[in-house]
């Protein structure tokens, strides 16, 4: 089953390569030229072009990047001729432990939070916990970026606005860090996955069968709550959160770039800010990968969660 499952990730990643390499090649104007300046010469652009590759067929272009590719070699920056693959592998450190400690906090504060809100639904801590998931909800994860800095570090300056302390300097130091900008992530998606439970769990505990079978038992609502509606709607949590890795990491590319952190987010801007197409495309392929390997994990984890389901069978 898994090996099946890899082989249909195949096409999708493909598709990506071919899609972003195509729409960087669309993109106006002349990279040699962007690359060396005003100033260059007709002369210099040309040596440039040559020197890059950028004279040959994109088709070409294209074949010779996913030979690499496939070999794990993202290509050659444009701007700094440093190995792709070597700069997503010192960022992506950074990318992976923010999105990692926002998903801890979302999901570690939303379960609680919507089980108690489901448990007496209609009651004051359930309207205030949907007021406050409705108003993150509405809020930009930018737009709070910059709140959090200007109350926290800013005016309390309990945390710093800017800058990253590696995890190999110090624990302490390196959530202090972080706090500000996984806050940033976090909160957005703690209110979207409160309120996807919630309704869930109330749906489940008002219209199933198998619930009002259990409440005849004498199975406490408590129990009811957590060992048969939970259970059930753990299933529709894991596929949401699968689905929203790849809206994360596209989320990261601001927040890195507001709070100044060297992580895959900001090294992609600064590629599409200098034109640096082969570090442009090596990023996006690389979200592309994590995603949708992450919607993977998740029809596994379903899978294994639920015994009734096996995608072999279909």
């Amino acid at each position: 089953m898994v090996g099946r499952r890899l082989l249909m990730v195949v096409p999708i990643i493909l598709g990506v390569s071919i899609l972003t390499f195509w729409v960087l090649d669309l993109i106006p104007g002349n990279a040699a030229q962007q690359l060396l300046g005003p100033e260059a010469t007709p002369e210099q652009i040309r040596a440039l072009e040559l020197e890059l590759g950028l004279d040959r067929p994109a088709v070409l272009r294209y074949l010779d990047w996913l030979g690499g590719a496939v070999t794990g070699d993202l290509g050659t920056s444009m701007v700094n001729s440093q190995s792709v693959t070597a700069l997503i592998a010192e960022r992506m450190a950074v990318t992976a432990e923010l999105v990692a400690l926002a998903f801890l906090v979302s999901l570690g504060l939303a379960v609680p939070v919507a089980l108690l809100a489901a448990y007496r639904p209609g009651r004051l801590f359930d309207r205030v916990s949907m007021v406050v998931s409705i108003t993150g909800l509405s809020v930009a994860n930018y737009v709070l970026a910059l709140l959090l800095v200007l109350v926290f570090a800013v005016e309390l300056t309990l945390f710093p606005a800017i800058g990253f302390v590696p995890l190999s300097d110090g624990v302490a130091g390196n959530l202090h860090s972080l706090a500000l900008p996984a806050t940033a992530i976090a909160f957005p998606l703690f209110c979207f996955y409160t309120r996807f439970l919630r309704g869930d769990l109330v749906d489940q505990l008002q219209g199933e069968d198998y619930i009002t079978t259990a409440r005849a038992k004498g199975i406490g609502p408590w129990q009811v709550l957590l060992r048969h509606a939970f259970r059930n709607s753990a299933f529709g949590l894991i596929t949401v959160v699968g689905l929203n890795l790849g809206t994360l990491l596209g989320g990261t590319v601001i927040v890195e770039q507001i709070f100044a952190l060297p992580g895959m987010g900001q090294l992609m801007l600064q590629a599409i800010n200098t034109r640096d197409a082969t570090v442009v495309q090596g990023c996006v392929v690389v979200f592309a990968v994590v995603a949708v390997l992450a919607n993977l994990a998740a029809d596994l984890l379903y899978a294994v969660l639920d015994p009734r389901i096996r995608y072999g069978s279909r």
